[in-house]
């Protein structure tokens, strides 16, 4: 199991990427916007220069906001899944998040489950 922290900007939001049976679960907390994406996009399809795995779980239970920069995040990142004949599943999005993943689409082709357990069993 692998622990990596990728602050960016004090309170803003930080990254920790573990592995857990296979599958890397990427824990984000505070808040997503155009100042941060590039910190959210390395560690979602890459991880320190190699391919990122092919199954990928995307805890957002402490992210308070999240804007278009999140959105084209989880569509790129989507996209490179279904290429690697992966996936990319969401948990824990608070209300107010899961309002913006459900109002552009995304859950539609990204699952989001409620919890992060719901989502490594699924």
């Amino acid at each position: 199991m692998a622990d990596n922290q990728k602050p960016h900007q004090p309170g803003r939001l930080s990254v920790e990427c573990e592995v857990v049976d296979g599958i890397r679960v990427v824990t984000v907390r505070g808040e997503i916007d155009h100042d941060v994406k590039d910190v959210l996009s390395e560690a979602l399809l890459s991880e320190g220069g190699t391919v990122a795995p092919r199954r990928i779980v995307v805890d957002l239970s402490a992210v308070t906001f999240m804007d278009s920069s999140g959105i084209n995040v989880f569509v790129a990142a989507y996209q490179q899944m279904s290429d690697a004949r992966g996936w990319l599943r969401i948990a824990g999005a608070q209300e107010s998040v899961l309002r913006v993943l459900t109002l552009v689409g995304v859950d539609a082709f990204v699952p989001c489950h409620p919890t992060l357990e719901q989502a490594l069993r699924t």
